[in-house]
């Protein structure tokens, strides 16, 4: 297999946006990543129990939301597998495949506060370099280690993105609401919403 400089983005994506979508430039154009994937989540353990969209459909939106870009890919790793989708399990899967390739794994930089409580947090630093995403809409010239918090012993890199306040949830609310998500999501993905009739309420 070839050397790759990977980049790896887990969510639940339901629905994809911009955000998104410019996080994971920026996380292309800074990192100098040869590919980002999007892995979208099957059973993220902080989620269960809440109502999302079907895997499949998550898939769909993503895909739609990434077309044309060919240095981004969509990834079902996590929905193929059974149980809650652990990190951990993923970073081990793309390390066994590209061995010698370099993995960036990226997370909101307020999920750091939580990160210790992660299954296997140092074994994810060990399989992958952790990139913290701000949300702060600072642009630094240079992206600089940091400590991680926590007293954990480990190094990540911080990506600070152009600031917007674009969420998934805020989506799914206007569209319970009646209201207009236009260019809030690709429009794609807005006309998966719309011919699934997604995130309206049962009548």
């Amino acid at each position: 297999m070839p050397t790759l400089r990977l980049g790896l983005f887990g969510g639940t994506f339901d629905p994809p946006h911009f955000g998104h979508l410019m996080v994971a430039q920026e996380a292309v154009d800074r990192l100098s990543l040869d590919r980002l994937v999007f892995l979208v989540a099957g059973l993220p353990p902080h989620k269960i129990g809440e109502v999302s969209s079907s895997p499949g459909i998550r898939i769909e939106m993503t895909s739609a939301a990434i077309a044309g870009n060919p240095a981004f890919q969509v990834s079902e790793v996590e929905m193929n597998r059974e149980g809650p989708s652990y990190t951990v399990d993923t970073l081990r899967h793309y390390r066994a495949e590209y061995p010698e390739s370099d993995l960036f794994f990226l997370l909101g930089a307020d999920q750091l506060a939580e990160f210790h409580e992660w299954q296997d947090p140092a074994r994810i630093a060990e399989l992958a370099t952790l990139v913290a995403v701000g949300r702060e809409g600072v642009h630094p010239t240079d992206i600089e280690p940091i400590e991680l918090i926590q007293g954990e012993d480990l190094e990540i890199m911080s990506l600070s993105t152009i600031r917007t306040d674009i969420s998934s949830s805020e989506i799914r609310s206007r569209v319970r609401d009646g209201r207009s998500i236009r260019y809030l999501v690709p429009d794609a993905v807005r006309r998966i919403i719309e011919t699934h009739r997604l995130y309206r309420p049962i009548s």
